[in-house]
């Protein structure tokens, strides 16, 4: 396995050589920094955790400035471990970019979804709503009754109601990259990715 972290830049949509049009989503992938490598004899598990976009040093905390400059490094915003990925000759300190990926790649984004606040069910689990007759006009947008009867005389859990709608993370897979720009460190993927734009995303093949 193979992983980056980047940010989502937005959509916006290409051609392929017949002519056909796709929509795609630009996503700027590292240059990620190799903080540490994990290894079942030292930590008890395999894993390789990377650093992404620079953090100025006067605003890192200490344990994260420690963490850097053991590998001679600019301190990084952005911490994330990769497990089950390929170790091999890879030590910490390495840099890893965009050409790590190949266009014709299937790969995972992973993403927090954009917030919509506190929503009604309408909005949340798109309910039809209410009769638009029959003067229930304090009753459009209700959920309706949630009771169940005497037995069990309770709402029974995982009623669809009002609440917190969207701000989750969001797995989307087998996303094809249709094409690799590695002088600018950007990947286009075929598809929509959670998140809104600039947001974090965690790429891996």
């Amino acid at each position: 396995m193979q992983g980056l972290i980047g940010h989502k830049v937005g959509m916006t949509q290409i051609w392929d050589n017949e002519g056909r049009i796709y929509p795609v989503t630009v996503i700027q992938a590292g240059p990620c920094v190799i903080a540490q490598v994990k290894t079942a004899k030292t930590d008890g598990y395999e894993a390789i955790q990377l650093g992404f976009e620079d953090l100025k040093a006067s605003h890192a905390k200490s344990p994260i400035a420690g963490h850097f400059k053991k590998i001679d490094a600019t301190p990084k915003r952005h911490l994330k471990e990769f497990r089950s990925m390929e170790i091999g000759d890879k030590k910490a300190g390495d840099d890893l970019t965009v050409e790590i990926f190949a266009e014709g790649d299937l790969v995972d984004v992973i993403g927090t979804s954009k917030g919509h606040g506190f929503t009604g069910v309408m909005k949340r689990h798109n309910f039809k709503g209410g009769h638009r007759s029959h003067g229930k006009s304090d009753q459009l947008r209700a959920a309706g009754s949630i009771g169940a009867s005497s037995d069990p005389s309770r709402v029974l859990p995982g009623v669809k109601m009002a609440g917190r709608h969207g701000g989750t993370q969001i797995t989307t897979r087998n996303l094809k990259i249709v094409r690799v720009d590695a002088e600018k460190n950007l990947i286009m993927v075929r598809g929509a990715v959670p998140g809104s734009t600039s947001s974090l995303v965690y790429i891996t093949k």
